[in-house]
């Protein structure tokens, strides 16, 4: 073992030598690195059954495949799974909670009845870990969902009932960061929206602006709570028409303020997010990001060290805007181990932050204000070649996790004492 740890550090001084000829501050880079927590999501432990009594189909265009054994099938489970799973992930990070994961107790508590008291085991478990939550409103898997259309249906009754649930967990993101000392974001997504060609785009997206407006008509302090709405561009039985558009969300974000959350699963297959964001920050004070892989069309596949991924990461560290950001994930993978999925798809989102911190960004931007292009992009290239996996393991050495792939004997591990006893 200490014979590991000095390979680890004797390959690191080596790795920070070169990046210093290119005026690249590896320590700078992990100090800066080990400051950016990500908001792993919930979802993927039990995909995304959560824990209310309402028994529906998940509807609104979602769908999870595979049938690996071992699923989180209670609050406690999923919390201790999520812990195995952090154990193995470098860094302090947070839990992402949608609000179909209330703990009621046996009782029917609906949606428009939801209060803080039904989370109060996910505050103060996140207080005994020293976490914070961050938590989404559930506009699917109910049966005032089944038509596709909860905000944005014709019908004032059940528009009302989708409102109230809005308010509600607005509340309770109030009440999560009030107790934990950790602002939360909560985040509204619906999945409304016509299979087929519309004969009236106009009314649903009149409806679903009055809507927001009543949801987000209380003002929280936003040292508690910041709000984010984010939008989609199709999905299953949604093909031809979602009211909730990118330009819909985009301008209620900008004349209300409040935060844009960019999907990036929720675009058309060849458009990537990471364009978006300095765009969207010339507008916005802040930003969320739901990290996703899709494959051909919004499938929420386990986030891989793709380019899509690293270009989001340097957009964040490149533009500066690392405080601006608030980076959770979003796919759900019920085929494989779904502990090995939260720690693959988080250990690669900040593998990108890494790469992007280690960039030698200053010398590029410099070049290419000179106009010197040929020499920026071969420094650019140059760039990848650098020694990143040995100050990757130095990182993770120095925060306690896992070096390389020994994260995943401990999950084999896990999988074998834990998972495979639930039937």
């Amino acid at each position: 073992m200490a014979r590991k740890l000095i390979q680890i550090e004797q390959a690191y001084l080596l790795a920070r030598d070169c990046y210093a000829e290119l005026g690249v501050d590896t320590d700078l880079a992990i100090r800066q690195l080990a400051r950016i927590p990500i908001s792993i999501h919930c979802w993927q432990g039990d995909d995304v059954g959560g824990f209310e009594n309402a028994g529906q189909e998940l509807g609104g265009g979602l769908a999870v495949t595979g049938n690996y054994p071992g699923k989180a099938r209670t609050p406690d489970e999923l919390r201790a799974d999520f812990e195995k799973a952090i154990s193995l992930i470098p860094g302090r990070h947070r839990f992402n909670l949608h609000a179909s994961y209330a703990e009621t107790g046996g009782k029917r508590v609906d949606r428009d009845e939801l209060s803080p008291a039904q989370f109060k085991h996910w505050i103060a478990w996140a207080k005994s870990i020293g976490i914070g939550l961050d938590f989404n409103q559930t506009y699917f898997a109910h049966p005032k969902a089944a038509q596709g259309m909860t905000l944005t249906h014709p019908d004032r009754r059940i528009r009302q009932f989708w409102i109230e649930h809005g308010i509600r967990c607005r509340e309770i993101g109030a009440a999560m960061g009030k107790g934990l000392g950790r602002t939360c974001l909560t985040n509204l997504w619906i999945p409304d929206g016509m299979k087929d060609t519309p004969a009236d785009r106009k009314g649903p997206r009149e409806r679903l602006l009055a809507s927001l407006d009543a949801i987000f008509q209380k003002k929280i302090d936003r040292k508690l709570n910041v709000d984010s709405v984010e939008p989609k561009l199709f999905g299953i039985g949604s093909e031809s028409y979602v009211p909730g558009s990118h330009e819909f969300y985009l301008g209620y974000a900008v004349s209300r303020q409040i935060l844009l959350t960019l999907d990036a699963g929720h675009y058309h297959p060849t458009e990537g997010i990471a364009d978006k964001i300095s765009s969207v920050l010339l507008y916005l004070p802040e930003i969320a990001l739901h990290v996703s892989r899709g494959v051909r069309w919004d499938s929420d596949h386990v986030v891989t060290l793709t380019d899509e991924l690293q270009a989001i990461a340097q957009e964040i560290v490149w533009g500066g805007h690392l405080g601006r950001v608030r980076i959770g994930l979003d796919y759900f993978d019920a085929s494989i181990n779904r502990v090995a999925a939260w720690v693959i798809g988080t250990r690669n989102m900040i593998k990108a932050l890494l790469l992007a911190l280690l960039a030698p960004i200053e010398s590029l931007k410099a070049l290419e204000l000179e106009g010197d292009f040929t020499s920026r992009l071969a420094l650019m290239e140059d760039a990848k070649t650098l020694p990143f996996a040995a100050v990757w393991d130095y990182y993770c050495e120095t925060a306690g996790a896992p070096v390389g792939n020994a994260w995943l004997a401990e999950v084999k591990d896990y999988e074998r004492t834990v998972l495979s006893k639930r039937r």
